[in-house]
């Protein structure tokens, strides 16, 4: 077999729609702006990485607790966070056709935030064009947040509450309304990121699971933010998941450098095993100036994507600014009493960020190939890992008009889809059965024919080599547990 392995987004794209992976988010409606909704082998694919890094990262460690924080925290929370003043973006228009993009990502632009977040200072070369309309005629940047603003609790205007039919007879009563919705509502915001919550809990946290220094709190969950300019697939967009630890310690006592290099190493190890290509992944180190000022090192791991070589995951050393800005904002303690020094400690925090759709887009691209097979024919086959792939067995009788097959195909399925994720497939020929399931990811195809009713036997595809062989029935089960595993 020949590779021919040239992944583009428009092949992804192509397949994950074609085989119920992820499709546009309201398309019946013409869609919303780089939105997209995981369909039946896209949602399983996404738990599945989900549940291994959680496995991963959390169950098989004695150092490492969970959480699961509200999406709507209180706004107090970004202002002490910073998030309100700073997670911001610079926005350029184009007067000739009202195109807006974010500055910093169009050549010939050069844009930095002035000293103390107090406006920006930028330079236009001629040689910027819009992207849109490929004109040079931009208005003066502006700082764009993307925080996302919503509503919380009843309106009310001075202790009194309002209803729609309180405006019935009144001809203004739309005016009325608007006025008093803009006024009245409390106004909050859904998360940009899911650590925020980690450290606000901290206190929760530590009194509740008695772990000691140095220990790892562990969460996935939404997050958002308004894009200035989402696209390639999924890879931007302004709602997605994240899978986040903080990780405390001492720094009187732990060796930052240590922990560092051993969450590194993990999160490298977490890549390999979920089927990520080691070649396309690059440690970046964000040097001096471009880090956070309360950073000491942060290392972006990038990916090499049709679009480019960007940001997957990141590694950072936050120090204690969160902890410390939570505990001056609120009035809380939000130190630690070490026992064994005898004394409180504001700890500091190691930040390992995953983002669960760039990683899911990543194992795509990294396990997506095409193979010539002779006379013009190709097949698309994603080459998943097992542990995380939709379907890792699928069960076929050789033909769906004879009863006889069909029972006990559907009697092998039954069987196995307790303790493996199965399907059953009878929808065309065993060919194209083998083509879709390829293309799924299913490692192993099972096949019941008119022998296995006399021998007890069936035919087993490998998906990675097109393999055949037989095995008894009464030995699938432990033929795919020694498979499955590797």
């Amino acid at each position: 077999m020949e590779q021919k392995n040239q992944v583009t987004m428009e092949k992804i794209e192509s397949l994950c729609k074609r085989r119920g992976f992820v499709f546009p988010g309201s398309e019946i409606y013409g869609g919303l702006s780089n939105s997209w909704d995981y369909g039946s082998y896209g949602v399983q694919l996404k738990k599945n990485i989900k549940d291994h890094w959680w496995k991963f990262f959390v169950e098989r460690r004695d150092d490492m607790v969970g959480l699961d924080a509200a999406i709507i925290m209180n706004p107090k929370t970004w202002e002490s966070s910073g998030h309100l003043a700073n997670f911001s973006d610079p926005l350029i228009e184009c007067k000739e056709c009202n195109h807006r993009s974010r500055a910093d990502q169009i050549p010939g632009i050069d844009v930095k935030m002035k000293e103390g977040g107090l406006g920006l200072s930028y330079s236009i070369s001629l040689e910027a064009k819009c992207p849109n309309c490929g004109k040079s005629n931009f208005s003066e940047p502006s700082i764009f947040n993307l925080m996302m603003e919503t509503g919380i609790g009843p309106v009310h205007l001075g202790g009194l509450y309002f209803n729609a039919g309180m405006f019935e007879n009144s001809g203004e009563k739309d005016k009325k309304r608007e006025v008093i919705l803009k006024i009245n509502k409390a106004a909050v915001y859904l998360r940009p990121e899911t650590a925020q919550a980690i450290f606000v809990d901290f206190p929760n946290i530590i009194s509740s699971t008695r772990k000691k220094l140095p220990f790892g709190v562990a969460q996935i969950g939404k997050s958002f933010r308004n894009e200035i300019t989402p696209g390639n697939f999924i890879f931007r967009t302004r709602e997605f998941e994240q899978m986040e630890i903080e990780y405390f310690f001492n720094p009187k006592k732990d060796d930052w450098n240590k922990l560092f290099d051993e969450l590194k190493l993990s999160m490298e190890e977490w890549m390999v095993s979920v089927g990520i290509s080691k070649e396309k992944v690059h440690a970046v180190e964000i040097p001096d100036g471009e880090r956070a000022h309360y950073s000491k090192r942060t290392i972006d791991f990038e990916f090499e994507y049709p679009f480019g070589q960007k940001e997957l995951f990141g590694l950072a050393y936050r120090g204690n600014y969160d902890l410390s800005q939570h505990q001056e904002f609120s009035g809380k303690d939000m130190s630690y009493f070490d026992s064994e020094t005898n004394e409180k400690v504001i700890p500091h925090v190691i930040e390992p960020s995953l983002g669960v759709d760039r990683g899911l887009l990543a194992i795509l691209l990294s396990s997506y190939q095409e193979e010539e097979l002779g006379e013009g024919d190709v097949r698309i086959v994603l080459k998943l890992k097992p542990t995380i792939a939709p379907v890792q067995v699928a069960v076929f009788p050789l033909l769906k008009n004879k009863p006889e097959l069909v029972a006990k195909a559907r009697e092998i399925y039954d069987a196995l889809k307790m303790e493996w994720r199965a399907e059953f497939d009878d929808n065309g020929n065993v060919g194209k059965r083998y083509r879709r399931q390829d293309e799924i990811g299913t490692p192993y195809c099972i096949t019941v024919d008119f022998d296995s009713l006399e021998d007890g036997a069936v035919t087993v595809r490998d998906r990675d080599t097109m393999a055949q062989e037989r095995v008894k029935i009464a030995d699938l089960k432990a033929y795919l547990l020694d498979n499955l595993n590797k």
